[in-house]
């Protein structure tokens, strides 16, 4: 689902209200539970894990000819490799429950790393602000204060916070395709692209 919507659910004793990100999943209150699923392909008995026979493979799924799909490729899919540049960076949210956490991505060949979008010197500066992260000798530059830091483990290399970290999240590249495969994240979605 491109487009996230607010579902309440109202009990005797309790409101609950969420936004949703996911094309299926559940709400509860204290004696109530709302399953959901927009694309029709749960059955309420499924774990989500196998995978769903009506689903073909296209160019526009990201999934490649002859690849079964699972209910995990369509929230985990980030975008096509080539829509990660190399000389700058791509804007993502990925999701946990009801809470985001902004990515950036970038490539280095047919490869692509991932960062929580966060400077360590101070977490609240994004190192990607919007446009794309700066990138100068192959290393990213956090545009407040000028650290530096590598684009393959993340370590910084100059600057105020010399010696931090950027968070890696982790990513993998599958038949072109940039998927999500971090485990404290469930799904994740490009904030480069207009909400449908």
């Amino acid at each position: 689902m491109s487009d996230p919507v607010r579902v309440t659910l109202e009990g005797r004793d309790e409101s609950t209200s969420v936004r949703v990100y996911d094309d299926e999943g559940d709400v509860s209150t204290d004696d109530a539970t709302f399953r959901f699923s927009v694309d029709g392909g749960s059955d309420g008995g499924s774990s989500g894990d196998e995978p769903d026979a009506t689903d073909g493979a296209d160019e526009t799924d990201g999934i490649a000819p002859g690849r079964s799909a699972t209910a995990s490729d369509g929230p985990r899919r980030i975008a096509p490799l080539a829509a990660v540049p190399t000389n700058g960076t791509l804007r993502c949210e990925a999701r946990a429950g009801n809470q985001g956490t902004e990515l950036i991505l970038r490539r280095t060949g047919d490869e692509v790393s991932a960062w929580r979008n966060s400077c360590p010197h101070r977490p609240t500066v994004r190192l990607d602000p919007g446009p794309g992260a700066i990138v100068r000798d192959d290393q990213l530059v956090c545009h407040e204060h000028g650290a530096r830091f590598e684009c393959g483990d993340g370590v910084c290399t100059a600057g105020p916070c010399r010696g931090a970290t950027l968070d890696a999240v982790a990513v993998t590249v599958r038949d072109e395709t940039v998927y999500l495969t971090d485990d404290r994240f469930d799904s994740c979605r490009r904030l480069d692209e207009p909400v449908a």
